[in-house]
């Protein structure tokens, strides 16, 4: 049995997330269809993660398994006409077989783009904040989430997972021109983590929360004692990385 891994992006506006469910329609749903069809067998993916509804990928990775090998070069070409315009193959790569696109992700990043003036073009891309965000105590209280913690506080209460414990290796705010952009990368994320995290910093950046009170919410392991998420439609996944050892 080979490996593929397959990277993807979408605009994940027109879709209820990346994970297949009944009645309704996501990303991994039209890619699995799509490759069934293509390679006139069953496709199953197991994606590295999983987006909620309307969050966008710049860049994500599953794997499937095939009995036979596969032009991956004409495999992408295929599949780029044939999936729907918001869902682009990027790149398809034979890996080890027993690589797994969720387990052996050793880093993932995302961004979150908030505007600060109305922009038309930045509809369902990024949240519009019209009142002012003071960045700079963002990044004080982005500079508290760094290392290794238990993160309970930035989960989704019904979160079924063994720790809440993640390794945050960057968190910054960037103000560029009429956007802000905050970036952050981890080596693991919770569900609603970085929403949760953005609209807990904004808090601090309207001045309705102090630096003392967020260290107090992380310690808490309390999801209601942190700030309300912020929409889906402003975050980006962005990169998710691997060890070279698995690729061929």
């Amino acid at each position: 049995m080979l490996r593929y891994f397959i990277e993807i992006a979408y605009d994940g506006t027109p879709y209820h997330g990346w994970q297949r469910q009944p009645n309704a329609v996501t990303v991994q749903e039209n890619l699995e269809t799509a490759l069934s069809t293509l390679l006139r067998r069953e496709i199953a993916l197991t994606g590295a993660g999983r987006t909620d509804a309307g969050v966008h990928a710049r860049q994500l990775f599953a794997h499937f398994d095939l009995k036979e090998s596969i032009d991956t070069s004409q495999l992408q070409f295929r599949l780029n006409r044939f999936l729907p315009k918001e869902i682009a193959v990027l790149a398809i790569y034979e890996v080890q077989e027993d690589a797994h696109a969720r387990f052996d992700a050793t880093g993932r990043s995302y961004e979150y783009l908030i505007t600060t003036a109305k922009d038309p073009f930045q509809i369902n891309r990024s949240y519009l904040v019209e009142q002012p965000l003071d960045y700079t105590m963002m990044n004080e209280g982005a500079k508290l989430l760094l290392g290794r913690k238990d993160f309970k506080c930035f989960s989704r209460s019904k979160t079924e997972v063994k720790t809440y414990f993640c390794d945050i290796q960057h968190a910054l705010w960037e103000n560029q021109g009429n956007m802000l952009v905050f970036t952050i990368t981890a080596d693991r994320f919770l569900r609603n983590m970085v929403r949760a995290i953005v609209g807990t910093l904004m808090e601090i950046g309207q001045d309705k929360m102090t630096l003392e009170e967020l260290q107090s919410i992380i310690l808490s392991q309390d999801r209601n004692q942190a700030g309300p998420s912020a929409p889906a439609h402003g975050l980006y996944l962005t990169q998710v990385t691997y060890p070279q050892s698995i690729f061929r």
